[in-house]
């Protein structure tokens, strides 16, 4: 990825700082000035260094979180909200999200120090399903549920005042959820994510989290194949 998309993912500074201290040749990487954000780096295989401190990559972690309503899936907010990195606090330092939820929504989201595996999941070309609860107003029918863009869409309960529908997307695009059912005249509610790959939200909590090994990451995404990182080397699950 981009040395300049690279820095703040890595927690290590805001997009506007990382910029800047790419620019003023504060950056290293494997030891040598960059002055290119957008210079392609393997941030699990290089060395980075700001204003010469080596800063040393977090060992391999990925986290389950069940995102509650009302935070933002960023690591900071403009408009002074809640983030997931607030209400996860340290553990989560050093952790990229893989994909976002908007504001309003709720469920399952992956977090990991493994940028190739963030990037295969948000990857539209790798098609990882993921399945959400969606509330919507008003009856939905079969027929309704037919005309939605999605890979399946399945009407779970249908009254005069709500209706639950189980959805399975492909691809993970910004409001997509919200906008298909607008466009058949049911407004979404509350959207829940209880699935992405192989892996479940199941009785977690919102505001909790639980660590994953490597093995249910192979499990979960049997058709990742990562180049460097430690899931293709074989270690011992954590």
């Amino acid at each position: 990825m981009p040395l300049g998309r690279a820095l703040p993912k890595l927690g290590m500074l805001s997009r506007s700082q990382a910029v800047d201290a790419i620019r003023d040749g504060r950056v290293r990487v494997d030891g040598r000035i960059v002055r290119d954000a957008a210079v392609l780096v393997l941030p699990e295989r290089v060395q980075i260094s700001i204003d010469d401190e080596r800063r040393v990559r977090a060992p391999w972690k990925t986290i389950l979180f069940h995102k509650p309503r009302g935070i933002v899936t960023t690591r900071s907010d403009p408009e002074g909200r809640r983030t997931i990195y607030d209400v996860i606090g340290d553990d989560a330092r050093a952790l990229v999200a893989a994909g976002r939820l908007d504001w309003a929504s709720t469920g399952a989201l992956l977090l990991t120090t493994d940028t190739q595996l963030a990037n295969w999941i948000t990857d539209p070309d790798n098609g990882v399903r993921r399945v959400y609860v969606v509330t919507v107003r008003g009856a939905v029918s079969g027929d309704d549920a037919a005309r939605l863009p999605a890979h399946a869409a399945t009407v779970r309960k249908s009254s005069n005042r709500e209706s639950h529908v189980i959805v399975e997307l492909r691809q993970g695009r910004n409001r997509e959820i919200r906008k298909m059912f607008d466009a058949i005249g049911h407004p979404v509610t509350r959207l829940k994510r209880v699935s992405i790959g192989g892996l479940e939200l199941g009785d977690l909590e919102p505001g909790r989290w639980r660590t994953l090994s490597r093995d249910e990451i192979r499990a979960a995404f049997p058709a990742f194949a990562p180049r460097s990182s430690e899931l293709r080397r074989g270690r011992p699950a954590d």
